[in-house]
């Protein structure tokens, strides 16, 4: 008897894995050159069948409370997924957010998400627009029935993660791993850092001025001569404002994360990369042009508590560089922008949500 028993439970068990068995296909990212090595996410590694549903639940409203917001209604493929031309985005019922949209590309590189770091993965940073007040406001255990009672989505779930009930863990799974799969990489500038093309002269003499740290002085906080991703990633106080005392920046940024008065009126160092399609400029949006970002490091910068030693010349409120010089970086700094990538459509709308 007790045989007999043991027969039954051991095929139940085999029955109940060959019905959660998940057949995926691991996705092959672009070979990059010039980019340091992506960082993978072990406990979330990308699949085709993984980037796919995350792209549909990316476009869908059906993680809004009302259905009339998606991920997608705030990050426009076309923008390579920034909001602009907004300074700020309208999240539900025209409530405006705080800060400017990030847009979304090359994050699998990223160690912190958000203007202040405040989420530490892809993953966790997906959790915060569903369940906020003022964008999608929508409890996970709602999406989850939603998703659970929609045929194609159950069908996609299944594939992807198995029998288990949808939840919230396997919805920002799939969200982001279609988020790593945002990879730009095809601008003028990286056919010219792979032998593919050439500078302008004044592209050339622009990508001198911005690595020169006796002209732009860019190197520090934006890499392009190192690698390709141009950003440092770390947070930093450029001297946007003047302020006294570190208590006193109306924005506290990665100081409200971590508490430390030291943190105070620091963010995350933003990409060049797509800067022409992601106007305008700052945490706060306050620069509607690059012109008026340059113009700002020329001569606009100002002393405070926070401010980044790395910024050497504001002593003299900026770089003080030539009208020559400004166009010359400009026109290295539109290198970088990546149309290939606003218009990939692997990226965009699926458009047969069912």
């Amino acid at each position: 008897m007790r045989r007999v028993v043991f027969i039954l439970v051991l095929l139940s068990l085999l029955v109940l894995s060959f019905s959660s068995k998940v057949t995926t296909t691991p996705y092959k990212f672009p070979e990059l050159k010039f980019f340091p090595e992506m960082p993978v996410a072990e406990r979330n590694p990308v699949t085709v069948e993984g980037a796919d549903l995350g792209r549909h639940l990316f476009y869908d409203p059906i993680l809004s409370i009302d259905s009339s917001m998606s991920c997608a209604s705030c990050h426009n493929q076309k923008s390579s997924f920034s909001d602009s031309p907004n300074a700020f985005s309208s999240g539900r019922n025209g409530t405006t957010m705080k800060r400017n949209t990030m847009p979304l590309f090359n994050l699998a590189w990223y160690p912190a998400f958000f203007w202040d770091g405040r989420a530490k993965s892809i993953e966790e940073q997906v959790f915060h627009p569903v369940r906020e007040y003022n964008e999608m406001n929508l409890e996970w255990d709602v999406a989850s029935d939603r998703l659970e009672q929609n045929k194609f989505y159950k069908t996609q779930f299944k594939q992807v993660f198995g029998n288990s009930k949808i939840d919230s863990v396997q919805i920002a799974y799939a969200i982001a791993q279609f988020l790593r799969t945002l990879i730009s990489y095809q601008s003028k500038y990286d056919q010219v850092i792979s032998g593919k093309t050439l500078f302008t002269k004044d592209e050339y003499e622009g990508f001198i001025l911005v690595n020169d740290q006796t002209k732009g002085d860019c190197i520090h906080c934006h890499t392009t001569d190192g690698d390709a991703l141009g950003t440092t990633l770390v947070f930093s106080n450029n001297g946007l404002d003047a302020v006294a005392n570190a208590d006193d920046y109306k924005d506290k940024g990665r100081g409200a994360v971590t508490g430390k008065t030291s943190d105070n009126g620091k963010f995350i160092v933003p990409s060049l990369r797509n800067l022409a399609f992601t106007a305008p400029y700052m945490h706060d949006g306050r620069f509607k042009t690059l012109e008026l970002v340059i113009n700002f490091y020329s001569e606009g910068l100002q002393k405070s508590p926070n401010i980044d030693s790395k910024m050497e010349f504001v002593h003299q409120g900026g770089a003080k560089l030539t009208s020559e010089d400004k166009r010359k970086i400009i026109a290295f700094l539109l290198t970088l922008s990546d149309s290939s990538f606003i218009s990939n459509p692997e990226f965009s709308n699926p458009k047969d949500i069912k």
